[in-house]
Protein backbone atom coordinates (compact mmCIF):
# COMPACT_ATOMS: atom_id res chain seq x y z
CA UNK A 1 0.00 0.00 0.00
CA UNK A 2 1.51 3.56 -0.89
CA UNK A 3 0.68 6.69 1.15
CA UNK A 4 1.18 10.20 0.28
CA UNK A 5 1.59 12.71 3.29
CA UNK A 6 1.40 16.40 2.91
CA UNK A 7 3.33 18.42 5.20
CA UNK A 8 4.92 15.16 6.74
CA UNK A 9 8.17 16.39 7.65
CA UNK A 10 6.79 17.36 11.87
CA UNK A 11 3.51 17.02 13.60
CA UNK A 12 0.81 15.03 13.02
CA UNK A 13 2.19 14.45 9.42
CA UNK A 14 5.35 12.74 10.61
CA UNK A 15 3.58 11.02 13.35
CA UNK A 16 1.05 9.76 10.74
CA UNK A 17 3.60 8.73 8.53
CA UNK A 18 5.51 6.68 11.32
CA UNK A 19 2.76 5.02 12.35
CA UNK A 20 1.42 4.09 8.46
CA UNK A 21 4.79 2.59 8.18
CA UNK A 22 4.31 0.39 11.55
CA UNK A 23 1.26 -0.90 9.64
CA UNK A 24 2.94 -1.67 6.09
CA UNK A 25 2.46 1.56 4.10
CA UNK A 26 4.84 2.99 1.67
CA UNK A 27 4.84 6.60 2.19
CA UNK A 28 5.65 9.56 0.27
CA UNK A 29 6.48 12.74 2.33
CA UNK A 30 6.01 15.76 1.05
CA UNK A 31 7.56 18.71 2.62
CA UNK A 32 7.79 22.35 2.05
CA UNK A 33 10.89 23.67 3.57
CA UNK A 34 12.72 21.67 6.05
CA UNK A 35 14.50 18.93 4.09
CA UNK A 36 16.53 17.60 7.50
CA UNK A 37 13.24 17.31 9.14
CA UNK A 38 11.64 15.21 6.43
CA UNK A 39 15.20 12.97 6.00
CA UNK A 40 14.58 11.80 9.59
CA UNK A 41 11.13 10.50 8.46
CA UNK A 42 12.23 8.88 6.03
CA UNK A 43 14.87 7.13 8.22
CA UNK A 44 12.43 6.57 10.51
CA UNK A 45 9.70 4.72 7.69
CA UNK A 46 12.42 2.69 6.35
CA UNK A 47 13.75 1.23 9.78
CA UNK A 48 10.08 -0.04 10.21
CA UNK A 49 11.41 -2.01 7.09
CA UNK A 50 9.03 -0.07 4.50
CA UNK A 51 9.65 2.26 1.48
CA UNK A 52 9.63 6.52 1.65
CA UNK A 53 10.54 9.29 -0.33
CA UNK A 54 10.30 12.79 0.09
CA UNK A 55 9.30 14.98 -1.90
CA UNK A 56 9.97 18.92 -1.57
CA UNK A 57 7.24 21.10 -2.71
CA UNK A 58 4.39 23.71 -2.20
CA UNK A 59 1.04 22.60 -2.51
CA UNK A 60 -0.60 25.56 -3.24
CA UNK A 61 1.21 25.49 -6.57
CA UNK A 62 0.00 23.34 -9.32
CA UNK A 63 3.01 22.81 -10.99
CA UNK A 64 4.86 21.75 -7.54
CA UNK A 65 1.60 19.24 -7.25
CA UNK A 66 1.57 17.34 -10.14
CA UNK A 67 5.69 17.40 -9.70
CA UNK A 68 4.86 15.40 -6.02
CA UNK A 69 2.33 13.27 -7.49
CA UNK A 70 4.56 12.28 -10.57
CA UNK A 71 7.20 11.67 -8.11
CA UNK A 72 5.19 9.27 -5.93
CA UNK A 73 4.25 6.91 -9.00
CA UNK A 74 8.04 6.66 -10.45
CA UNK A 75 9.20 5.77 -6.78
CA UNK A 76 6.56 3.86 -4.94
CA UNK A 77 4.34 3.02 -7.20
CA UNK A 78 0.32 3.38 -7.72
CA UNK A 79 -0.98 5.40 -5.02
CA UNK A 80 -3.63 3.59 -2.34
CA UNK A 81 -4.18 6.76 0.02
CA UNK A 82 -3.64 10.51 0.78
CA UNK A 83 -3.35 12.55 3.26
CA UNK A 84 -4.05 16.08 3.00
CA UNK A 85 -2.19 17.28 6.51
CA UNK A 86 0.17 20.61 5.29
CA UNK A 87 -1.26 23.80 6.58
CA UNK A 88 -0.12 27.03 7.93
CA UNK A 89 -1.50 30.09 10.76
CA UNK A 90 -0.11 33.11 11.27
CA UNK A 91 0.11 35.14 14.28
CA UNK A 92 -2.35 36.01 16.04
CA UNK A 93 -4.27 39.10 15.57
CA UNK A 94 -8.47 39.70 14.89
CA UNK A 95 -9.68 40.31 11.62
CA UNK A 96 -9.39 44.13 11.64
CA UNK A 97 -6.06 43.94 11.77
CA UNK A 98 -5.40 41.54 8.47
CA UNK A 99 -4.31 42.08 5.13
CA UNK A 100 -5.66 40.16 1.94
CA UNK A 101 -2.38 39.04 1.92
CA UNK A 102 -2.26 37.11 4.86
CA UNK A 103 -5.73 35.62 3.98
CA UNK A 104 -4.63 34.64 1.03
CA UNK A 105 -1.42 32.85 2.23
CA UNK A 106 -3.41 30.53 4.42
CA UNK A 107 -6.42 30.02 1.73
CA UNK A 108 -4.20 29.03 -0.64
CA UNK A 109 -1.99 26.68 1.40
CA UNK A 110 -5.30 25.43 3.55
CA UNK A 111 -7.96 25.18 0.61
CA UNK A 112 -6.05 25.02 -2.82
CA UNK A 113 -3.28 22.64 -2.09
CA UNK A 114 -6.21 20.30 -0.63
CA UNK A 115 -8.00 20.22 -3.46
CA UNK A 116 -5.26 20.13 -5.63
CA UNK A 117 -3.67 16.91 -4.18
CA UNK A 118 -7.19 15.47 -4.14
CA UNK A 119 -7.41 16.03 -7.77
CA UNK A 120 -4.56 14.35 -8.22
CA UNK A 121 -5.34 11.26 -5.89
CA UNK A 122 -8.70 10.76 -7.74
CA UNK A 123 -7.49 10.87 -11.35
CA UNK A 124 -5.06 7.74 -10.08
CA UNK A 125 -7.52 6.29 -7.72
CA UNK A 126 -11.08 6.52 -9.71
CA UNK A 127 -12.59 3.78 -11.01
CA UNK A 128 -13.54 6.32 -13.73
CA UNK A 129 -9.70 6.68 -14.32
CA UNK A 130 -9.33 2.76 -14.52
CA UNK A 131 -7.93 2.93 -10.82
CA UNK A 132 -8.88 0.18 -7.72
CA UNK A 133 -10.48 3.01 -5.52
CA UNK A 134 -9.04 4.12 -2.48
CA UNK A 135 -9.06 6.33 0.40
CA UNK A 136 -8.49 10.23 1.51
CA UNK A 137 -8.20 12.04 5.07
CA UNK A 138 -8.45 15.75 5.10
CA UNK A 139 -7.14 16.69 8.93
CA UNK A 140 -9.41 19.38 9.95
CA UNK A 141 -9.34 21.47 13.10
CA UNK A 142 -12.12 21.68 15.49
CA UNK A 143 -11.48 25.85 15.11
CA UNK A 144 -13.60 24.82 11.89
CA UNK A 145 -16.57 24.97 14.99
CA UNK A 146 -15.16 27.25 16.80
CA UNK A 147 -13.84 29.91 14.44
CA UNK A 148 -10.87 30.81 16.96
CA UNK A 149 -12.21 34.60 17.47
CA UNK A 150 -9.21 37.08 18.23
CA UNK A 151 -6.46 34.52 17.20
CA UNK A 152 -6.91 32.95 13.63
CA UNK A 153 -10.03 33.61 12.58
CA UNK A 154 -9.01 33.08 8.33
CA UNK A 155 -7.12 29.91 9.79
CA UNK A 156 -10.58 28.77 11.20
CA UNK A 157 -12.49 29.67 7.76
CA UNK A 158 -9.61 27.71 5.73
CA UNK A 159 -10.77 24.76 7.82
CA UNK A 160 -14.49 25.13 7.63
CA UNK A 161 -14.39 24.76 3.61
CA UNK A 162 -11.77 21.74 3.94
CA UNK A 163 -14.81 20.43 5.66
CA UNK A 164 -17.42 21.12 3.29
CA UNK A 165 -15.15 19.95 0.31
CA UNK A 166 -14.83 16.97 2.58
CA UNK A 167 -18.64 16.21 2.20
CA UNK A 168 -18.71 17.15 -1.45
CA UNK A 169 -16.18 15.04 -2.30
CA UNK A 170 -17.39 12.35 -0.67
CA UNK A 171 -20.29 11.92 -1.93
CA UNK A 172 -18.73 12.80 -5.96
CA UNK A 173 -16.62 9.84 -6.03
CA UNK A 174 -18.45 7.62 -3.31
CA UNK A 175 -19.83 5.59 -6.41
CA UNK A 176 -15.87 5.35 -7.64
CA UNK A 177 -14.17 3.09 -5.28
CA UNK A 178 -12.88 6.18 -2.77
CA UNK A 179 -13.88 7.34 0.45
CA UNK A 180 -13.27 11.14 1.53
CA UNK A 181 -13.34 11.43 5.52
CA UNK A 182 -11.68 14.05 7.75
CA UNK A 183 -10.27 14.38 11.38
CA UNK A 184 -10.68 17.44 13.24
CA UNK A 185 -7.78 17.73 15.59
CA UNK A 186 -8.18 19.33 19.18
CA UNK A 187 -5.48 21.66 20.46
CA UNK A 188 -2.26 19.37 19.24
CA UNK A 189 1.41 19.43 20.62
CA UNK A 190 2.88 20.52 17.25
CA UNK A 191 5.27 23.10 16.14
CA UNK A 192 2.77 25.02 14.31
CA UNK A 193 1.51 27.00 17.64
CA UNK A 194 5.17 29.18 16.67
CA UNK A 195 3.65 30.53 13.48
CA UNK A 196 0.73 32.01 15.51
CA UNK A 197 3.36 33.43 18.08
CA UNK A 198 2.68 31.48 20.86
CA UNK A 199 4.68 28.29 21.15
CA UNK A 200 3.37 26.86 24.48
CA UNK A 201 -0.69 27.68 23.37
CA UNK A 202 -1.49 24.28 24.34
CA UNK A 203 -0.31 24.73 27.88
CA UNK A 204 -2.31 28.02 27.76
CA UNK A 205 -5.52 26.83 26.85
CA UNK A 206 -5.94 22.72 27.64
CA UNK A 207 -7.92 23.42 30.86
CA UNK A 208 -10.75 24.45 28.62
CA UNK A 209 -10.60 21.47 26.69
CA UNK A 210 -12.81 18.78 28.62
CA UNK A 211 -10.36 16.65 29.23
CA UNK A 212 -8.23 19.38 30.47
CA UNK A 213 -5.04 18.42 28.29
CA UNK A 214 -3.67 18.78 24.90
CA UNK A 215 -2.96 15.96 22.62
CA UNK A 216 -0.39 14.41 20.94
CA UNK A 217 0.03 14.05 17.26
CA UNK A 218 0.39 10.26 17.48
CA UNK A 219 -3.51 10.49 18.84
CA UNK A 220 -4.61 12.09 15.83
CA UNK A 221 -2.36 9.74 13.80
CA UNK A 222 -4.38 6.90 15.15
CA UNK A 223 -7.58 8.04 13.56
CA UNK A 224 -6.36 8.82 10.52
CA UNK A 225 -5.11 5.04 9.82
CA UNK A 226 -8.43 4.26 10.80
CA UNK A 227 -10.56 6.45 8.47
CA UNK A 228 -7.46 5.11 5.61
CA UNK A 229 -8.19 1.39 6.68
CA UNK A 230 -11.03 -1.15 5.60
CA UNK A 231 -12.17 -1.17 9.43
CA UNK A 232 -13.34 2.17 8.02
CA UNK A 233 -14.99 0.98 4.43
CA UNK A 234 -18.48 2.04 5.19
CA UNK A 235 -17.35 5.87 6.43
CA UNK A 236 -17.43 8.15 3.82
CA UNK A 237 -18.04 11.91 4.54
CA UNK A 238 -17.26 11.56 8.01
CA UNK A 239 -15.93 13.57 10.32
CA UNK A 240 -14.11 12.50 13.77
CA UNK A 241 -13.54 15.10 16.49
CA UNK A 242 -10.32 14.08 17.92
CA UNK A 243 -10.02 17.46 20.48
CA UNK A 244 -10.64 16.01 24.55
CA UNK A 245 -13.86 16.58 24.39
CA UNK A 246 -14.45 20.08 22.99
Amino acid sequence: MILLITGAGRGIGAATARLAAARGYDVCINYRRNSDAAARVVADVEAAGRRAVAVEADVSVEADVVRLFDTCDRQLGRLDALVNNAAILETQMRLDAMDAARVTRVLAINVVGPFLCAREAVRRMSTRYGGPGGAIVNVSSGAARLGSPNEYIDYAASKGALDTMTTGLAKEVAGEGIRVNAVRAGHVYTELHASGGEPNRVERVKNLVAMKRGGQPEEIARAILWLLSDEASYATGAFLDVAGGN
